[in-house]
């Protein structure tokens, strides 16, 4: 189950809402909670396709993932699909308690607006940096700057890291990123979380969450920050703890196919755990039945496929008194072989950095006194000056030189819309292995085609060396509504410009 990700559309539900009489309880039991904190009906702009938003805040954002997410499993267990353990990531572990019958509907959304709540009063600007790069090169990427507070978050897939940390350094981890050729990109999240930073808002939640009722549960619940099924955990200090702890998503995803699971579906509107499922196991089944056309038959078609086995549905579930392993802990190492292959760029062996030698001053926001403990003494003044030109060495390991930027022929002198359009479908079609007469100059480069974020920022990054527009691959439009129609009418545009 998804963690933050973006507000679902208007109308996702409609069909599911109509369809299901336990899709309808879960949404009007989210819609009760919400009414009692003061919050707007959850399920309103979900079922009604009005493609309008009545959003208050993160509060409302994170509950209607929720109902997205909840909605999405009752659907999976009314056609007969049924989980053998379910997995969360971050926020999401909330979700997959509720779903599995662990928390009733109604403390889960509390509990999730109390979290949000928590950390809005904490009011700490931080940001959390996606690098496409494994932990171990994103955590010596973070110890270059060496903050207390600036910290690998998740490992999400070999090659797709999330760092955490306070926004003055976060920049620059950015630009360090891209002088050694690591695809990047901010997260657009209400609150970073994953980091020691979040300790206050830890004993805040602790203290003033309101305690929920926690029953045995029909399924497992495998937690990515614990390393281990959930068992007995309050559920208050299951999602205190995961505040400042490292989400390995790679390391659970591996553990759970290694134990017999091939199949993964998300509970989510768009693929976005299983992006990381397939990075990380290649060949392995995923399902995201909210993107197809047609959900439902799409779930039929899971439940009727008699080998499917995945580690969130098709085994027969765990009944009340069986035995759910709470203190297992699975430690697998990661194979032998090579890593799943994706296409994003690597550093060559050896690069020089040469890091602003501006100071940065970044001084901790004083945080309210948690009313279960005394509050901690406010951090001092944090004055990081990195040192003039380093030098970073490659780890041990063998790393894959990106491919050149000239891969394709040098840009044609007219610089026409046909004729770039032409040229991007080469460069495009090589990076991701396609035919260039299959790019339709309208597909959506994430939506309809697959391109994940990095790989797109990787993408834009060689664009605007290749016809020298450096302002290119900042222009975050082309990744979120990306297409080569838009990218291509960018850099005519970018270039007349340049000539004129």
């Amino acid at each position: 189950m998804p963690g933050t990700v973006a507000a679902p559309r208007g109308g996702v539900l409609r069909d599911l809402h109509d369809r299901y009489e336990t899709v309808r309880d879960a949404l009007s039991r989210i819609d009760k909670a919400a009414g009692g904190l003061g919050l707007p009906d959850i399920s309103t702009r979900l079922i009604e396709d009005n493609g309008t938003s009545d959003r208050r805040g993160p509060e409302v954002q994170y509950l209607e993932i929720f109902a997205v997410s909840l909605a999405t499993h009752h659907m999976l267990v009314a056609e007969g699909v049924e989980p053998i353990a379910i997995v969360g990531q971050s926020i999401g572990e909330l979700w997959a308690l509720a779903a599995a019958g662990h928390l009733p509907v109604e403390d889960a959304a509390r509990l999730a607006v109390a979290r949000s709540q928590a950390l809005t009063r904490q009011s700490w600007r931080g940001k959390m940096l996606a690098v496409g790069v494994d932990g171990r090169r994103a955590e010596s990427l973070a110890g270059l700057i060496d903050h207390p507070h600036l910290v690998l978050a998740c490992e999400n897939a070999p090659r797709q890291s999330v760092i955490s940390g306070p926004e003055e350094l976060i920049r620059h981890v950015e630009r360090v990123a891209d002088a050694l050729g690591w695809p990047s990109l901010p997260l657009d999240v209400p609150h970073p979380t994953h980091t020691p930073a979040m300790a206050q808002a830890a004993r805040d939640l602790r203290a003033t969450a309101p305690r929920a009722a926690y029953g045995s549960g029909r399924w497992r619940v495998r937690s990515p920050w614990l390393g281990r099924d959930v068992g007995d955990d309050d559920p208050v200090d299951l999602v205190a703890g995961a505040l400042t702890a490292r989400v390995r998503m790679l390391h659970t995803v591996r553990e759970l196919h290694a134990a017999g699971a091939d199949v993964f579906v998300e509970c989510g509107e768009w693929p976005v755990v299983t992006k990381f499922v397939e990075a990380s196991i290649p060949g392995v089944r995923c399902v995201v039945p909210l993107s197809e056309s047609d959900p439902v038959g799409a779930v039929r078609a899971l439940a009727e496929d008699s080998t499917a086995i995945g580690p969130f549905y098709s085994r027969p579930p765990v009944r009340p008194g069986d035995r759910l392993l709470p203190s297992a802990r699975v430690s697998a190492p990661e194979p032998a072989g090579p890593p799943a292959a994706v296409a994003v760029a690597e550093a060559p062996a050896r690069v020089s950095v040469a890091v602003p030698a501006a100071p940065v001053h970044y001084a901790e926001p004083a945080a309210p006194p948690a009313p279960a403990a005394p509050p901690a003494p406010a951090a001092p003044v944090v004055s990081y000056a990195p040192p003039a030109p380093v030098t970073a060495d490659a780890p041990a390991a063998p790393v894959a030189s990106a491919a050149p930027v000239d891969a394709v022929a040098p840009p044609s002198a007219g610089l026409d819309y046909e004729t770039v359009l032409a040229e991007l479908r080469t460069l495009y079609g090589d990076f991701l292995g396609y035919p260039p007469d299959l790019l339709g100059e309208d597909d959506g480069l994430e939506s309809e085609l697959g391109v994940e974020s990095l790989k797109q920022v990787t993408l834009l990054g060689r664009v605007s060396e290749r016809y020298d527009l450096p302002d290119l691959k900042s222009n975050t439009s082309l990744l979120t509504a990306g297409t080569l129609r838009r990218i291509a009418e960018g850099v005519v545009q970018g270039r007349a410009e340049a000539a004129g």
